[in-house]
């Protein structure tokens, strides 16, 4: 039977339908929640539930333990109601009027821009054009029912194209991409979806930390940034493996010289042949050891959730930061159906 959700503080009413998760049905009634993965992964979609009972299904203890569980925190996007709710959650004004679509789009170019990193280029029908905040990502529909969920890493002015960057995990699509897609090929995706975007409400500094393929939805935050002119403080700050793996270097490097934004790239597993003199460690603590006061900040973080969750934890726990001034898109290999 529906089960009715009331939102605070707007005092927003949606029903839950059988099955459904809390964000499931908060976004099918048009209401937006903020979320990043779907999958319990990032916490974003975290809030408290007031009254009422739910399911947490697949929550991950990582992302919101037993301490928090029982103040009466839930991950929405896996908490099902077992009863009417009252929940506490803020909404996102800017993104409840974008549709989501689901859409054909023909490959218009594949170029490996690492060695396991491709940069896939995709061209819409002439009279579609997508709507999205820069920092969102779509899913890919794949022809057995599942779901691979990639940030779009161009930004909004620059629609021409969709660009995606896509790391080969070893996963079906993975495969598909980096040994038989060619360029025309068909693919049908949805989207746009996720609240990772740059609120721009305010000029608090920005810090930015991009892991792995993390940097896609950073590199469109930024440009878009640099393209509407904003003026808040802008920190990039880019972790990766080895120096083979900060592809497409030069745009940041760039963004540097000609825009005065800040980029700290950090090496994690650097070797000989690398010749790094850089910066080494975990991205988070580089972050950390340049900016201990994080209380006049907002971070935005992008990559891996073992990343995703030690930068909340420590910027948080060490560094002052509001838990509300932390936005973050956890990536997972996949995503399911």
């Amino acid at each position: 039977m529906p089960r009715q959700i009331t939102l605070r503080p707007s005092g927003h009413v949606f029903h839950a339908r059988d099955g459904e998760t809390v964000l499931e049905a908060a976004l099918r009634e048009g209401y937006r929640l903020p979320y990043g993965c779907r999958n319990g992964s990032c916490g974003s979609c975290k809030g408290k539930v007031a009254a009422g009972g739910v399911d947490h299904g697949k929550s991950q203890d990582t992302t919101l333990n037993t301490a928090e569980r029982a103040a009466g925190m839930a991950l929405f996007c896996q908490a099902q109601p077992l009863s009417d709710l009252i929940i506490e959650c803020r909404e996102i004004g800017v993104a409840k009027d974008i549709p989501v679509k689901t859409l054909p789009c023909r490959v218009q170019s594949l170029e490996l821009v690492a060695p396991d990193v491709m940069r896939i280029r995709l061209r819409l029908p002439a009279s579609e054009r997508l709507q999205f905040l820069a920092g969102q990502y779509i899913d890919i529909l794949l022809k057995n029912g599942t779901r691979r969920s990639l940030s779009l890493a161009n930004p909004p002015h620059d629609d021409g194209l969709l660009e995606l960057h896509l790391r080969n995990y070893g996963g079906p699509f993975s495969i598909h991409v980096f040994t038989q897609m060619k360029e025309r090929d068909i693919l049908r995706f949805e989207g746009p979806l996720g609240t990772f975007y740059l609120r721009e409400d305010n000029d608090k500094p920005a810090v930015l930390v991009a892991g792995g393929t993390g940097f896609a939805p950073i590199k469109a935050i930024i440009e878009h940034a640099i393209h509407h002119k904003i003026r808040r403080p802008l920190l990039l700050y880019r972790g990766a493996r080895s120096a083979a793996d900060l592809y497409l270097d030069e745009l940041p490097a760039a963004w540097q010289r000609e825009h005065g934004i800040t980029y700290v790239p950090v090496l994690s597993d650097a070797g000989p042949e690398d010749g790094w003199t850089g910066r080494r460690g975990l991205v988070h603590e580089a972050v950390m050891a340049d900016l201990p006061d994080l209380s006049g900040h907002e971070v935005y973080a992008c990559g891996a959730p073992a990343m995703i969750d030690a930068a909340r934890r420590d910027f948080l726990s060490r560094c002052g930061l509001p838990e509300t001034a932390f936005y973050a898109d956890a990536f997972t290999p996949a995503a399911a159906a």
